[in-house]
Formats: C-alpha cells, structure tokens, sequence
C-alpha cells in the first residue's frame, strides 16, 4: 500500500516516519532543552498527502534533483530533451521524477529501513536504466543517516538529495528567519534570473551570502542585492570546503528559543540553501497549518545545479561499471 508508514527510533527521543511513496521522510521528533519533543519537519498529517501535488516535502528528488538549463543537456555526442516543469528550465526530475515513485522496502529494522527504485532506460527522457537504493538509518547519537547508491546500464546523469523542510521551532507555524545558520563554505555558484548558475564559482565574502559564522537566516535577506532578488530570498548553492568526496561539515543550524541544533555531514561537493521562499499561504500541513512564507527552511545537499552543462563544475555522469555511493548525516542535539 502507498501510505504505509515505517517508523525508526532510538533511545535518545528521535523519531523518524517515513513513507514508501517518494522514499519520503514525514516526520522527525525531537526533544528541545526542556525535553519537549517536537517534529522538525514540515509536511502533511496523512501520508496519502504526499501523493498531492506539494514542493517535495521530505522526498528523495531524481534522477536530477535541482536544475538543468532549458531542460537539455549533451552526453556523449547526443544531446537529450527532458521536461521543462520550471519556466523554461528542468526541475528535480521532470513531470514524475523519484519523488513520484512508489519504492521498494528491501529491508527494515527499527533502526533503519533500505528502499529500492529502478528507473526506466528512456524515462523522463533521461538515458539508462538506473537501480538506485536509498537507506535511512538513526542511530544512537540521534543521527539520521541517508545513503545513496546508484547503478546504471547506459551513461546517464545523477544528481539525487532529499528535500525536507526544516523548522527546528515549531515545526512549521513560525518563521525560520531567527534561526541561527552557518554554511562551511568561503563560496556559491551565483545564478541568473531563472536561477540557473551562470558558471562563476563566486567567493561569500562581503555578500549577503556569508553565513561561514553562525548568522541569522533573517540578517540579509531583504538586502539589496540581485542575487536575492532572483532567488526571491535564498535558493542557491553552496561549494563546500573539503578535500574530495570526503565526509565533512556541511552546515549548522540552531533554533536559540527551543535549543534544538541541527548538524549537517556530506560526502557531496554542494548544499543548496533555500529559505523557504515560495511558501505562501497555499499549502495546509501538519495540525492544519498553513504554511507562510519562510515557515522552513532546506538544506539539500548535491552536486551542483546544471553540472551536465558546465564542464568547470564536478562531474554528474554516471556510466556502466560505475557505482554512485554519497551519504547525508543529520544530527541532532539540545544546546
């Protein structure tokens, strides 16, 4: 059945739910520093709401999560045509992209559970039959771990992350301007009006972008500044510091009212930072809220946006033979 719902947990007040359709997370519970617990994540009370149109909440995005300019890219001599389902531009996998699909339970615990998705050589125009398994797992430092591995048949283009909303307060009935956010990365990939990076890898410093100190997501963000104009708030990419496909610090966040801290690893070359922009007004969630504008908040880490049309930025091309494997740990703690 779709919405059957698979429930990991620890000993340490984390709990996770999550939903075969779009291998999506619905919930995750966390104390704050006076042990209220609370689910973080914006999203729906019914699991069978997420198979209504919603901006992804939770779910794993593919077979390219982010943009693709114009929708078209060459590999190999051949060049493909996928869906245009954002302005002129390809967004997180088309039409029907993996946020869509109903996966495949491999196998679960009440720690962990492993879904499967096999991708269609041709679907969404994307070239290759492409296996993917995806596992979530907590452990017992109130961790949730995400592990990606990908195989295909053909030479294709990947680029897979998870887009859950954030909301370390309330869980989505306040705004995340207060929350405290730092990006461990001295540079982002600037973007033009359709939030398609125009190649440059630009440095933080002295911008509006600058969150290598712990800063209010709501510091700079009506600043006067083309960037923001664009993204209407923050939605761009992130180049991490870090050596290689390496496990390193992302990123943090820190709610100060509740004490709740969110710690973000990767083994990806990028994280897009998005603040929640088009949320206005038009999607009831959990407890009949409806979701105002910057009511979460995302950190989708990834490689970067239109990589099959920049050869300057790390590769996203996947051929027969190849393994993709990345991991995301989020951790949680109380301060």
């Amino acid at each position: 059945m779709n919405n059957e719902i698979i429930t990991l947990t620890n000993n340490a007040g984390l709990d996770v739910t999550l939903t075969r359709y779009g291998a999506t997370l619905i919930s995750i519970t966390v104390p704050d520093r006076l042990g209220g617990r609370e689910d973080v994540l914006l999203g729906f009370d019914s699991p069978a709401s997420y198979e209504t149109p919603n901006p992804y909440f939770g779910a794993i995005v593919g077979r390219y999560g982010n943009r693709i300019a114009n929708g078209r890219f060459t590999l190999d001599g051949k060049t493909y045509q996928l869906a245009t389902n954002d302005g002129p531009n390809h967004l997180h996998g088309g039409i029907r992209g993996f946020d869509k699909a109903l996966w495949t339970i491999l196998g679960r615990s009440s720690d962990s559970v492993e879904f499967e998705y096999v991708s269609a050589d041709g679907e969404e125009e994307y070239p290759g039959k492409l296996t993917t398994r995806v596992r979530y797992s907590v452990t017992p430092d109130s961790e949730l771990v995400i592990d990606y591995h990908s195989q295909t048949d053909q030479p294709t283009v990947l680029n897979l992350t998870n887009h859950a909303y954030f909301n370390l307060a309330t869980g989505g009935d306040s705004n995340i301007e207060d929350h405290l956010l730092m990006l461990n990365a001295d540079s982002y990939t600037p973007v033009d009006p359709g939030c398609i990076p125009t190649g440059e890898i630009a440095s933080v410093a002295d911008t509006p972008f600058d969150f290598r100190s712990p800063t209010l997501i709501g510091a700079r963000i009506a600043a006067d500044n083309d960037q923001l104009r664009y993204g209407q708030g923050y939605d761009h990419n992130y180049v991490l510091n870090k050596n290689g496909s390496e496990l390193s610090l992302a990123a943090t966040v820190l709610d100060p009212a509740s004490g709740r801290f969110l710690e973000v690893r990767t083994t990806q070359p990028g994280i897009q930072f998005y603040s929640g922009n088009q949320l206005k007004g038009n999607v009831r969630g959990k407890r009949g809220i409806t979701y105002q504008r910057r009511s979460g908040f995302c950190l989708e880490t990834q490689h970067y946006p239109d990589s099959p049309n920049r050869p300057n930025f790390p590769s996203t091309v996947l051929r027969p033979g190849e393994t993709y494997q990345q991991q995301t740990i989020y951790r949680f703690a109380v301060q």
